[in-house]
């Protein structure tokens, strides 16, 4: 549109223009998938010239401004209806909630898978001495146990990752308390808007701005810097072509580390999502008073009275 080349000699009309523009490009991209998304049935093969091109719009947008007020238009919009339909907001908290409890209850099961598989790992490389695990049904999946052995780092990697929100939802994680039990029940709201909006928030950007280009990296050549603009990454589109790392740190380890770089995108994604539904929460119970504190948290029951007396505690 050229509104920020118009506008942007000053911080106001640079801020302006791209909270303008953000309504347009949200259209364009909706209208317009394949300019972005048409390298996706080609992954991690010959690509054409439509496909290489797509490809790095998508990288250059992953991280740009024009996310960041695409994403921050949504986030008023939402807001503002929020705001004006206190029903409409916590709808909103109860699926963004209910979106962490899902992706951490299923993702949990990894820690079991874990433990699982280092026991047969230990009971077959121990009593059978075997060198290979092989798995599967008419098309078997053969590796080394160090492969195996190796690969167990993934599951844990997992439930870090996709675990945290819902063990955020849930009041799983420690707060560091310097004030925050002394003061009332309204200044504690006050408290977590605050924290999600100057912490949890500005600290998930500045995660997905790294993780992004370390990402992608490992996947293409050449490789794409946070510094390259849309035109020169578009210039190198000719020369773009998979490269997906399969880099071992030991002999026959586990050599698929670039999922660790796609769990911490998703681990910042999901991060981002929770301090939005933070916000809102602590909005509302602010604003509803104490009677609303936990109203529509799915809170998992441990059975265990004490364990519920630790929970409270943290």
């Amino acid at each position: 549109m050229g509104l920020v080349e118009a506008w942007g000699g000053n911080a106001i009309g640079w801020f302006a223009a791209h909270l303008i523009e953000a309504f347009y490009n949200i259209g364009f991209a909706l209208l317009n998938p394949g300019l972005w998304l048409a390298w996706v049935p080609q992954i991690n093969a010959p690509m054409d010239e439509a496909a290489k091109a797509a490809l790095a719009r998508f990288i250059y947008y992953g991280a740009s401004v024009e996310l960041f007020f695409a994403v921050f238009v949504v986030f008023l919009i939402v807001t503002i209806a929020g705001l004006i339909w206190n029903t409409f907001m916590w709808g909103c908290v109860r699926k963004l909630e209910s979106f962490a409890n899902v992706v951490g209850r299923v993702a949990a099961w990894a820690g079991l898978i874990m433990v699982l598989q280092q026991i047969v790992i230990i009971f077959l490389q121990g009593v059978f001495a075997v060198s290979n695990i092989s798995i599967g049904f008419g098309f078997t999946f053969s590796k080394p146990v160090s492969w195996w052995s190796d690969e167990l780092k993934l599951y844990n990697a997992i439930v870090v990752t996709m675990c945290v929100t819902y063990t955020f939802v849930q009041g799983g994680h420690v707060r560091v308390d310097l004030f925050y039990s002394a003061i009332s029940y309204r200044a504690k709201r006050v408290v977590d808007m605050l924290g999600s909006l100057f912490f949890m928030m500005p600290a998930s950007i500045v995660i997905w701005l790294y993780g992004w280009f370390f990402l992608w990296r490992h996947l293409v050549l050449p490789n794409p810097s946070a510094s390259d603009t849309l035109e020169r990454l578009i210039q190198r589109a000719q020369v773009l072509q998979w490269n997906i790392e399969t880099i071992s740190t030991s002999a026959n380890g586990f050599d698929a580390y670039f999922l660790f770089k796609i769990l911490l995108l998703v681990f910042t994604g999901m991060v981002m999502v929770q301090g939005v539904a933070f916000f809102y929460r602590s909005y509302l119970e602010w604003k509803e008073g104490e009677a609303s504190e936990g109203k529509f948290l799915d809170k998992d029951n441990l059975g265990d009275d004490t364990a519920e007396i630790v929970a409270k505690i943290h």
